[in-house]
């Protein structure tokens, strides 16, 4: 009777302790309270410390409203929400036009090199944002710019033609950087998508532009939104881009000014908190336009139960420029980025390529990054995170995406979109949120690598919540009930039944999570101390104390070890039957 009442009430095997407390509900309580910690109790410390003013050895730090009069009435603040805007904007078009553009020819046409194409896009994901923009540094800056100084010599040219020093040379760099996620999404669009429209368009005569423009863009419009929001969000919390590129020639943009205002003396914590609760306004109203759009999408539906076979448009005497364009493409975010860091990185100091220059090759560069004091802790310490708090996200999304889909428990709503809020945290935002918290709340974490995981833990919840959603929902719930009428516990059922049947999701998600907290800069950046760095953090101080062969050098090392991971994980992935979440 008691296992037929659990079943019913869509629970499945008791497993009850000793005091006859039922080891679920533990085990469902301690997850509730972990997300709870992890994303409300940092938000509240970061608008409490936004009403007080900085603190000194002398004066202590007093409540007021003065940040926000500062934050939300200072042409400054106008400045950086003008300069903010323009540049996600301006980088979330970008990446679109070029990633909708590729995936279109890729999907709908038949461009030659599409199969390989298409794998090479996943490439550009690999390379850390901070590693993409030196390297675009080194090709378009007004100074050291290979592109500028092979122009000037080729046409006698009195200045530079590109500078990446400016609001232009930014979104260009962040918008190809993006451009592979924007593909990957458009990607996913136009593959599902009848094309039976666009075959009656063109029996009617009409041209492949006026297909696209006509009818692809129109029937993919809802992807085409929720792409260029999803790209507006990532853009207006990216900090790589503004702190390398923006902050030398004065243009601010809300994570440049959150981070200086940390960094001056004594630190205005509470003015960078007003600016990040502002920047988190903007990302989260970017993130819930999106999730309204996505809900509301079906009148554009063209996939019905009827089936199709999608027939390629022949773009004829354009197929070979298209190829030719996919390639430049290629060798814009792939090839030159990490061709320029391995000739930076074979020279004793950085020169432009030449045959004198090609005199002095060297491999000091690398020998100097093996035995540099901290590289060894710092690869030590981004293996231990990636892979800690990679599985712990993922085995405590395990038990969020369970309580979601299979229980009936009143407000098991409220904790999916807990664990999804920090999707709305730009990372900066998060790194200064969790930096206060721990600051007053001293549990022996501030300043050690462990607040640096508890960021990365919170800021890849809502990652590990999609992936085990998706598997999650592929298991039927028959094979629990099957568990529980024969006396497995609820314990037994988890670790024995679901965790191997969600080894698809738990997997892609592992794997994601580890290659981008090797990656991340924008959380730790606030948060590490000496004795707590990451590889991402080595290459931000290198770059931050001139040592541009030696980051050279020891970028090319970790873009090579990443692409073998992900190498091995797509042999995994095919091993395991490993689906895209």
């Amino acid at each position: 009777m008691a296992i037929s009442q659990d079943i019913r009430a869509g629970g499945v095997g008791l497993g009850r302790l000793r005091f006859g407390i039922d080891a679920k509900w533990i085990v469902i309580g301690l997850v509730v309270a972990v997300v709870a910690w992890l994303v409300l109790v940092p938000l509240g410390f970061l608008l409490w410390q936004s009403f007080f003013t900085p603190a000194t050895a002398t004066v202590p730090a007093e409540f007021t409203f003065g940040n926000y009069i500062k934050a939300y009435t200072s042409p400054r603040t106008l400045r950086l929400f003008s300069n903010s805007l323009v540049f996600a904007s301006g980088t979330a078009m970008l990446s679109l036009v070029i990633g909708g553009v590729f995936a279109w020819l890729n999907e709908r046409t038949n461009t030659p090199f599409k199969s390989v194409f298409y794998a090479l896009a996943i490439i550009p994901l690999v390379i850390p944002s901070i590693l993409f923009t030196v390297a675009w540094i080194m090709l378009a800056s007004p100074q050291i710019g290979i592109f500028n100084l092979v122009l000037k010599q080729a046409f006698g040219l009195a200045g530079p033609v590109f500078d990446v020093y400016s609001m232009a040379g930014m979104i260009w760099v962040d918008g190809l950087h993006y451009s592979p996620i924007a593909f990957l999404l458009m990607t996913a669009a136009f593959r599902a998508m009848d094309p039976s429209l666009e075959e009656s368009a063109m029996m009617s005569g009409a041209s492949i532009p006026q297909i696209a423009w006509r009818i692809t863009v129109k029937l993919a419009w809802p992807a085409v939104v929720s792409s260029f929001l999803i790209l507006f969000v990532r853009s207006i919390e990216s900090f790589e881009v503004p702190a390398l590129l923006g902050m030398p020639v004065g243009i601010e943009v809300f994570t440049s000014s959150i981070y200086d205002a940390i960094h001056t003396y004594p630190s205005d914590v509470g003015l960078a908190s007003s600016y990040a609760v502002i920047l988190l306004l903007i990302a989260g109203g970017g993130v819930y336009l999106q999730s309204r759009l996505s809900t509301r999408g079906s009148k554009y539906s063209t996939v019905t139960g009827k089936g199709f076979r999608p027939r390629p448009m022949d773009l004829g005497r354009w197929r070979y420029p298209a190829g030719a364009a996919a390639i430049l493409y290629m060798l814009l975010i792939v090839v030159l980025p990490f061709l320029v860091l391995l000739w930076s990185s074979l020279q004793a100091y950085y020169s432009v390529p030449s045959m004198a220059a090609l005199r002095n090759v060297t491999l000091d560069a690398y020998r100097t990054v093996i035995e540099y004091p901290t590289i060894g802790r710092a690869v030590w310490n981004s293996t231990l995170l990636s892979i800690g708090c990679a599985t712990l996200t993922m085995l405590v999304t395990s038990v969020i995406c369970w309580i979601v889909v299979r229980t009936r428990l009143p407000g098991r709503w409220l904790l999916d979109s807990l664990a999804s809020l920090p999707m709305v945290f730009p990372g900066l935002v998060l790194g200064l949120s969790v930096m206060v918290c721990y600051l007053y709340l001293d549990i022996g974490v501030y300043g050690t690598v462990w607040i640096i995981a508890i960021a990365y833990v919170t800021r890849f919840l809502p990652y590990g919540v999609r992936y085990n959603a998706n598997s999650m929902l592929q298991i039927h719930r028959e094979l629990e009930e099957s568990a529980a009428m024969s006396g497995a516990s609820w314990g037994m059922t988890f670790r024995r039944i679901v965790l191997p049947l969600l080894k698809p999701g738990l997997t892609a998600g592992w794997i994601y999570i580890v290659v981008v907290s090797v990656r991340e800069l924008s959380s730790s950046v606030l948060l590490y101390s000496s004795g707590s760095e990451v590889v991402s953090i080595v290459i931000w101080e290198m770059w931050q104390n001139g040592q541009y062969v030696e980051l050279s050098a020891f970028g090319v090392m970790l873009i090579a070890a990443l692409f073998c991971v992900v190498m091995l994980a797509q042999s995994v992935s095919r091993r395991f039957g490993v689906k895209d979440a």
